[in-house]
């Protein structure tokens, strides 16, 4: 009888032994191979930029984020939404005040319940976030033929690429190769997984009027929105990096300082 329990055991020690050893080995092909080397055939190499604001001493420019909102306002604005920013942040990127406060009054939103325990509407304030195009998610698919534009707050955050994806998405519409299975209503976009798209080309040569006399082209726009976007996912950029780049230069400043002082402590040591 002890043998027999014995034995049970030995094979149960084995069994265990194996389902360790199996999934070590797939802990293993997981690190060592992941998926994008399992999809490096199919993968797409996306157009590169030089954006201003990568980088340790990376900054934004002004100019071009404004350039981007403008677009923004006036071409995405109707299906998107940056749910994460309010008006208020404007300022941050050179807008005035008064120039926010105009573009605020411009959007009104459901408030309340007021005294009377009534909801109301208003127009927004600085401290409101940006009014979305829609009321809810259903309203969305249903203006959009069921599919559910997304939030741009933090788009460049959350696809794979970052800005160099958005711009290079933005940039890549082209007509159905031959033979390509395509669905109805969708478009074709080289840079989209899949390469198809619900959202039609968004942008085109002078599709906006650039106050400061820029050339509106579609590069130019796709690359301008596209600086924008990266902001609104990240507006304390700049400043994280500038509080980053005192403290490097604090800790080597100090560590010089530690090292003549352990020098004059122990100068006289052999």
């Amino acid at each position: 009888m002890v043998k027999l329990e014995t034995k049970k055991m030995s094979q149960r020690v084995m069994s265990n032994n194996i389902c360790i050893k199996i999934y070590g080995f797939v802990l293993l092909s997981i690190f060592f191979f992941p998926q994008s080397l399992i999809s490096a055939g199919s993968k797409v190499d996306l157009i590169e930029q030089n954006w201003p604001f990568n980088g340790i001493f990376g900054r934004f420019d002004k100019a071009s984020l404004q350039r981007g909102f403008k677009v923004y306002r006036e071409v995405c604005a109707g299906c998107h939404g940056i749910r994460h920013i309010a008006y208020r942040d404007l300022e941050d990127i050179g807008f005035t005040k008064d120039e926010v406060k105009s573009i605020a009054a411009e959007y009104e939103l459901l408030d309340g319940p007021n005294d009377e325990g009534e909801m109301f509407t208003r127009f927004a304030k600085l401290s409101d976030k940006f009014v979305g195009p829609y009321e809810n998610v259903n309203s969305a698919r249903v203006a959009n033929n069921g599919a559910y534009p997304p939030d741009l707050s933090l788009i460049t955050k959350a696809r794979a690429g970052g800005a160099d994806y958005l711009y290079s998405l933005l940039n890549g519409y082209k007509e159905y190769p031959e033979n390509f299975e395509a669905s109805e209503g969708m478009y074709y976009n080289e840079y989209y997984p899949g390469h198809q798209i619900a959202m039609p080309a968004p942008i085109e040569d002078d599709i906006v009027e650039y106050d400061d006399g820029t050339e509106a082209s579609q590069s130019q726009i796709a690359r301008d929105v596209t600086s924008f976007l990266a902001w609104t996912a990240e507006p304390e950029l700049e400043t994280r990096k500038s509080l980053g780049v005192k403290t490097i230069f604090f800790l080597i400043l100090l560590s010089i300082m530690l090292l003549g002082v352990k020098r004059k402590i122990w100068k006289d040591l052999d």
